[in-house]
């Protein structure tokens, strides 16, 4: 899956919690200061040639959805940074973590818990 850029990254977060929108309610979304319509409008058809959102007719307008779930971006996201960054190893990149946050155990023990849940 390819990776989207920072202001890419943005409007998918916009989308992926309003499910849908037209690039008004994009850049109602957005904190101020507004970005120009146009430069909204380029981006989210930028998306669309990325395969991360599509679009519906509405009268003049679209309004876009997202094609890509939240989740297996994040997941993919992660997995390339543990990929490029840590070798690969999923424990390489928990330690790095741990060792700059600065963790108490039970933290770890917390995060363990909903590890946990998951399986």
């Amino acid at each position: 899956m390819k990776q989207l850029t920072k202001a890419e990254e943005e409007i998918m977060q916009i989308l992926w919690d309003l499910k849908e929108a037209n690039v008004a309610a994009i850049i109602e979304e957005m904190p101020t200061p507004k970005p120009a319509y146009n430069t909204v409008s380029t981006i989210v058809r930028i998306l669309e040639n990325k395969g991360f959102v599509d679009y519906k007719k509405e009268g003049r307008g679209h309004t876009y959805f997202p094609k890509v779930q939240k989740t297996k971006y994040s997941s993919d996201s992660m997995d390339k940074m543990v990929n490029d960054y840590f070798n690969g190893s999923f424990k390489s990149m928990v330690s790095f973590f741990v060792k700059k946050k600065d963790m108490s155990v039970d933290e770890l023990e917390s995060i363990l818990k909903e590890i946990n849940k998951e399986h």
